[in-house]
């Protein structure tokens, strides 16, 4: 694959995520890189040179993927430099953790207390999140082992690696 095309991919995963999630563009910028460069770990001065970005914005693009663990740092004995690469949890489905859904109904249900006196159509919103938080949180366990056995089911076959 050529450096352009590298390029254009992960120009593409950095307006994506920042549009859909907020990202700043060289952390989505980072992210589409690291899913097809080659070496797959790199160095912070070869993640700048290829992305043609200061040694900062690299740095502060890995902080944030680390954060969000889709991303990670390691050292090979006797390097001085860490390397780059995709955390291998950023493969597992994000956000399938049902206790989060159960904290964002509980917190819901706070600012719906708030609300007690207030018309219908002024609570409406936070009654709908407070069910779509439990629903989601109970919904979510049985969707993430469907994708388990669907995910087994494609390596068996081949289909995935």
């Amino acid at each position: 694959m050529s450096q352009d095309a590298q390029l254009i991919f992960a120009d593409h995963v950095g307006r994506f995520y920042a549009r859909r999630y907020g990202f700043p563009p060289m952390a989505g910028r980072l992210l589409g890189y690291l899913f097809v460069c080659d070496p797959p770990q790199q160095t912070i001065d070869e993640l700048g040179e290829a992305l043609l970005a200061s040694r900062s914005a690299i740095t502060g693009a890995v902080n944030l993927l680390e954060g969000h663990r889709m991303a990670r740092r390691t050292r090979v004995a006797g390097e001085r430099a860490d390397r780059v690469d995709l955390d291998p949890e950023s493969r597992q489905p994000q956000n399938f953790d049902s206790a989060l859904h159960k904290a964002h109904a509980a917190l819901f249900r706070e600012g719906l207390a708030l609300l007690a006196d207030a018309p219908p159509e002024r609570r409406a919103p936070l009654a709908e999140m407070v069910a779509l938080a439990e629903f989601l949180s109970g919904r979510l366990p049985a969707l993430l082992d469907e994708w388990h056995a669907y995910r087994d089911e494609l390596r068996a076959s081949g289909r995935l690696p």
